[in-house]
């Protein structure tokens, strides 16, 4: 694969920006405005904002290294190519666990939105009690990813042109939604009453911004950042396609977060006892039920399906990409890189998917709200690499071809660094980890895989990966200890835990980047698929790394 940056397909910069969008439009605009309004009441738009400055940030990072490696899934694989394989194999498995997740939860969220029809069956889908699925709701969860994972299994390419036109409908549907919301009248005593614009503080705002569904509604920005590469001149349609897709995507989602905060009756809001007790199964078709606007209920029943599953045509795709990267990298197996010879579908990486995603349904996918948080948390930890990788970049690579140079990133980057690890501190405990014990599982699995291909200084390998272990695990003991506004034991007075995250966070970009450098001096990388020309990472091989270990000595 001719991986120069002189290679690109024509990507046009308006179906790069028809991508992002698609992608940023899926369950979260269902549920996003509903649960962030019962956390953080009225205030729930400030979260939005924040979510979109992070994400913003976070998304030009990975523009750099995106438009440099245009990799197919080349998240999974900026690790490996920045730190060497066993930080490769550790961040891959992150991103994939975070896109893999994303298949099971967008059945979950069509599931939940059945619920509002007026048949007696839909009615059992979800208990009235604690809001989750039933039995028979996790059964018709689980058979919505299964039919989903076949469309795709026989024919992804028919699915991938089809997207173009449900992201037209995608797109129509809220906006509608938020006028019918509007008109039907708007109550601004709302955002103010029942404890004013914050009733639950500032700390709920922040909380909002990752267990709410907020950075999940964002996360369709990978997409762009994965295919970008293929654009006609990427230098300029990433970072456009990108600051239009999360631009346009803010609009729409802080229009639906304010048409729903202004739409709920005062005498429900009151019943509730404030915006904490406002808990809709399906919030936006429910609320226009009981506005009887019965044509955007019926219209929102609609949109329950295909926003879901427009976005999971490029999950599917996207989490198969990731398996195969990790296998090229020489941690999964061989077989996950076969692609069926008349559809090209990676078939094998795809029942792997499909069994992961079935997995995470049948233990913790009980309700978009349960597992929205922790997916979210997921892909925080997905987000640490991109920063660090274009500092790493800079100084070991100051001749890879950057067709998009991230601007001031001497200051951006560690600066998006911390914002990631505070993004993650609001998970709260228990989520942060939950996330935490899921990602280090890759480092024994790593020591497993290096020890059975031969190697024998383990301790050179892990050199690279040491401070994201480090990290995790100070974090996460620092949500444990910390305020209790974000779930901690309150051992840690609130103000000062978010200032220890901080300094822990631009402490451990600074090793991460050292350690990066160290890393290609050792030649821990391998061959870089720009500059050496080769198809990407190659697996571990210990008796290359014992010769070359040797010629360096």
């Amino acid at each position: 694969m001719d991986m120069s940056a002189a290679n690109r397909k024509g990507l046009s910069l308006f179906a790069l920006i028809m991508i992002g969008i698609g992608s940023i439009f899926g369950s979260g605009w269902l549920f996003g405005a509903g649960t962030a309004a019962q956390v953080a009441g009225p205030a729930a738009l400030v979260a939005w904002v924040i979510g979109a400055v992070f994400i913003g940030m976070i998304a030009m990072s990975y523009a750099e290294v995106g438009a440099a490696y245009p990799i197919p899934g080349g998240m999974a694989r900026y690790g490996h190519l920045s730190h060497g394989p066993v930080l490769g194999f550790v961040t891959g498995w992150a991103v994939w666990i975070a896109v893999a997740s994303l298949i099971p939860i967008e059945s979950i969220a069509a599931t939940q939105y059945m619920s509002s029809w007026s048949f007696g069956w839909a009615q059992d889908l979800v208990d009235a009690r604690n809001h989750q699925l039933t039995g028979f709701g996790m059964g018709v969860a689980l058979l919505l990813t299964v039919l989903l994972w076949l469309s795709c299994y026989w024919s992804v390419q028919l699915l991938a042109r089809i997207n173009a036109g449900l992201t037209l409908v995608k797109f129509a549907i809220p906006v509608l939604a938020v006028i019918a919301l509007v008109a039907s009248g708007f109550h601004t005593e709302n955002f103010s009453a029942h404890g004013g614009f914050a009733p639950n503080g500032w700390t709920a705002v922040l909380t909002a911004v990752t267990t709410s569904g907020v950075v999940f509604a964002f996360n369709g920005f990978q997409a762009v950042v994965n295919l970008g590469g293929a654009a006609k001149n990427p230098g300029r349609a990433i970072p456009i396609a990108l600051v239009g897709a999360l631009s346009l995507g803010l609009v729409i989602y802080l229009a639906l977060q304010a048409a729903f905060l202004g739409a709920v009756p005062p005498e429900h809001l009151a019943q509730a006892g404030g915006w904490s007790g406002v808990n809709f199964n399906s919030p936006f078709a429910e609320l226009a039920k009981l506005l009887m606007i019965h044509w955007v209920v019926v219209m929102l029943q609609f949109g329950a399906f295909i926003s879901p599953a427009g976005s999971n045509i490029a999950n599917v795709a996207s989490a198969a990409y990731m398996v195969r990267n990790l296998s090229e990298t020489g941690f999964f197996s061989k077989k996950l890189q076969q692609t069926h010879p008349v559809y090209g579908t990676a078939r094998p990486a795809m029942w792997m998917n499909l069994g992961f995603s079935v997995l995470l349904l049948v233990t913790v996918g009980h309700s978009w709200k349960t597992l929205a948080p922790i997916i979210s948390a997921a892909m925080v930890i997905s987000y640490l690499i991109g920063p660090v990788a274009v500092g790493v970049f800079r100084i070991t690579k100051p001749d890879l071809p950057r067709p998009f140079r991230l601007p001031l990133a001497s200051v951006l980057c560690p600066l998006t660094f911390v914002f990631a690890a505070c993004a993650l501190y609001w998970s709260k405990w228990p989520n942060t980890g939950i996330v935490t014990a899921l990602t280090l599982l890759a480092a024994p699995l790593a020591a497993l895989v290096l020890t059975r291909k031969g190697e024998r200084n383990l301790a050179r390998q892990f050199a690279p990966a040491w401070w994201i272990v480090f990290f995790l695990g100070g974090l996460s003991l620092l949500s444990w200890l910390g305020g209790t506004d974000f779930g901690g034991r309150g051992t840690i007075p609130g103000g000062l835990d978010i200032a220890l995250v901080a300094a822990l966070a631009l402490g451990t970009y600074f090793w991460a980047v050292r350690a990066g450098v160290r890393a290609h001096r050792a030649g821990l990388p391998g061959p870089d698929p720009v500059l050496d020309g080769s198809d990407g990472p190659a697996a571990p091989d210990p008796g290359k790394d014992r010769e070359r270990e040797l010629s360096h000595a």
